[in-house]
Formats: C-alpha cells, structure tokens, sequence
C-alpha cells in the first residue's frame, strides 16, 4: 500500500487552489531576475507564507527554470517547528502530494542513510512543504528526499549532505527563514549580520535566534566550503517589506551556490 504525506498547510501557506497556486508562482518567477548562470547545486530560501517569502524564494527557483532539465533529485532540509526531532530524520512516506500533484521520494537513497524515520515530524512541517510547489513548477518531475533537522549540530548535517551530494542531478535546498518578530530596523541590521555570515561560510556565527534554520544552513555551509563553492546572496527582505508591519517583522533571505 502506498503512504502519501499529505498537503498540511495548503490553504494557510499557499493557495489550495491547483490553478490559482501555479498562477501564483509563476507570477513570482516571472517577476525575479534570472542572469545567466552555471546551474545551482545549492539554495538556501525561506517557508512562510507566499505572500510573506514567496518573492524572495521565487528569486532563487528561478535561476533553476534555464537548468530545468538537469535535475532528477532533490534533498530537502528544513527545521522542525512542531515535534521535537533527536537529530535528524527521514519520512516513510512513498509520496509527498501538493495540490499539483504526487512528489515520489527517493526511498534506496533515505534508507541508504541509517537515520530515524518520523512520520509524525513530518505530517505538519511546513518548511518543507511549501518548497514543493515552486519545485513541481520549476523542475516538473523530480524525486525528493525530505530531511527534518531537530537536536543536532551542524556536523552531522554536513555528513548527511555529503552523503547525498550526488552529481549534477542533484539539487540540494536547504530551508529557513531569518530573525523573527523585531522591529523593521534591527531586523535589517540583524538579517544583514547573518547574510554576512553565511557569504562567510561561517556556520559558528548563526544561531537560532538568526535563522531558525540555522542547523541545516550550517551543515550545507560546511559542506560547500569543503568544496570550494562559491554562494552568491540572491535577496534580502523581511515581512515588513512584502506583506506586513514594520513593528514586529520576520526575516527572509535567499542564496545560490555554485560548484
């Protein structure tokens, strides 16, 4: 019997609509600058709300959209807001569905890695979630392997990383927002401090109270310094910039690296 993850925050996050979400997100591809670039082996992109983030994530799916056909698998990292995760762990789910369609997961490759499996950490993360759609519009087909980072540092991410860094059919996306709920003006200055970090490769600068990714932005950092990638920031922005006050702000970055 097939296990379908299904959609969780459809309808709060992104529009439940099939139609009205693939009008939604190519608008905001439409809208992001593409230059011409070698294809992404990694981005680093926020999980709120598309009204919120959408824009800024939207700026790095679409450096994808001239590479479209490069990319078979995706490795998805994101935090765990809802259950407390020792580690980090996989889903036993077959599929993963949206409201466009069926994301199948890379089992021999989630098996392959000998971590925990939490379909309970899975059910309601939305920071994974919201990633799909821009996927499924910008690559088509693709098989996924989702990853919630809970108590873990790090090290182990970039192990788990490492392990799954594959060739050029690989894409790798690591999820986070950025500060969370400071006024406009020092959520800028914090939000910049953190950009600075991470241009740095400088896992030991970011915590929590900056990215509430800071783990798996952390892992793939060291990863790709390893490697001697080169990331470039994409955008910077916060709520009070998109669709929100300025008195209480969440913070939203995007970044590309390449080999």
């Amino acid at each position: 019997m097939i296990q379908i993850r299904e959609p969780a925050v459809a309808g709060y996050f992104y529009p439940a609509d099939s139609g009205e979400l693939s009008a939604t997100i190519h608008q905001m591809l439409d809208e992001a600058p593409v230059p011409h670039t070698a294809a992404p082996k990694a981005l680093i992109v926020p999980h709120a709300g598309y009204i919120y983030s959408g824009p800024v994530a939207a700026n790095a799916y679409a450096r994808l959209r001239p590479h479209r056909d490069e990319y078979t698998r995706v490795v998805l990292l994101g935090p765990s807001h809802r259950v407390a995760v020792p580690g980090l762990a996989t889903s036993g789910a077959d599929m993963f569905r949206t409201p466009l369609g069926d994301v199948p997961l890379d089992r021999a490759a989630s098996n392959a890695l000998d971590l925990p499996v939490s379909d309970t950490a899975h059910r309601l993360e939305h920071s994974l979630e919201v990633h799909l759609p821009f996927l499924q519009i910008v690559i088509g087909a693709f098989s996924l392997v989702p990853i919630v980072v809970g108590d873990a540092d790090p090290e182990a991410v970039a192990k788990v990383i490492d392990a799954l860094w594959g060739g050029p059919e690989t894409l790798i996306v690591v999820s986070s927002d950025l500060s969370h709920y400071l006024p406009y003006d020092e959520a800028r200055n914090r939000d910049r401090a953190t950009c600075q970090a991470i241009e740095n490769f400088d896992a030991r600068h970011i915590s929590h109270a900056d990215a509430c990714g800071a783990t798996p932005v952390g892992g793939l950092l060291i990863a790709a310094q390893c490697r001697g990638m080169q990331i470039t920031t994409l955008k910077l922005q916060n709520s009070g910039d998109t669709a929100g006050g300025k008195e209480q702000v969440v913070g939203y970055g995007s970044w590309m690296l390449l080999d």
